[in-house]
Parts: structure tokens; C-alpha cells; sequence
């Protein structure tokens, strides 16, 4: 189920050496449209989540602007300061961004 405001579809994510997301590049909500591909960092995606931002995992149909096959919502787990990010309801000590392909 997607929800219904989404400010941010992910597209592909970096993983670090220790497991991390490093950068993830997604599509920004601005509007009735979405930007052009953008990157940002762990951090500021925790922070964004952390403000109640909704950003889900898909792509971007082709030649359909802002249509999206979107799938599950990224969401925070685990204890403040040591926070993971997932896509699964199953608790986990790393970050994993199911179904997203690594860049």
C-alpha cells in the first residue's frame, strides 16, 4: 500500500563498507511534479524522516513525467542515535533498502 503523500521516491541507493546507506538518489516531490534525480546523504535523509517526510521506493515510468510504480515506504528502526534504515517490518541491525538496485 502506498501512502498518499509521498515527498520523495527513491530510486537507487550506495551502500558503504559497514552496511550503511550512504547516498540514495531519488526523484523530490515538488508540487504536482517531481525534480530531476537528486542525491543526498544518510543524515539528511534521517533528518527528513525524523520530520515526517514519506519517501517510498520505485521508478519512474517511462515517458509519464511525474508517474512513479512505487513500492514500500522507508521508515526508521532501532534505538535514537543508532537508527537503521528498512523497508521491512523485521527488526534489523544494518540499513536495507529492499528492492532498491545499488548504484
Amino acid at each position: 500500500m502506498t501512502p498518499k503523500k509521498i515527498d520523495g521516491v527513491i530510486e537507487a541507493v550506495h551502500y558503504g563498507a559497514d552496511g550503511q546507506v550512504e547516498t540514495v538518489r531519488y526523484y523530490e516531490r515538488r508540487g504536482a511534479v517531481f525534480s530531476d534525480r537528486k542525491l543526498i546523504g544518510r543524515d539528511e535523509l534521517i533528518s527528513l524522516l525524523k520530520a515526517r517526510k514519506v519517501f517510498v521506493i520505485g521508478t519512474r515510468k517511462p515517458f509519464q513525467g511525474a508517474s512513479f510504480e512505487t513500492g514500500n515506504a522507508v521508515r526508521l528502526a532501532g534505538a535514537a542515535g543508532r537508527e537503521v534504515l528498512t523497508t521491512a517490518n523485521t527488526p534489523s541491525d544494518k540499513d536495507h533498502l529492499e528492492g532498491v538496485p545499488a548504484f
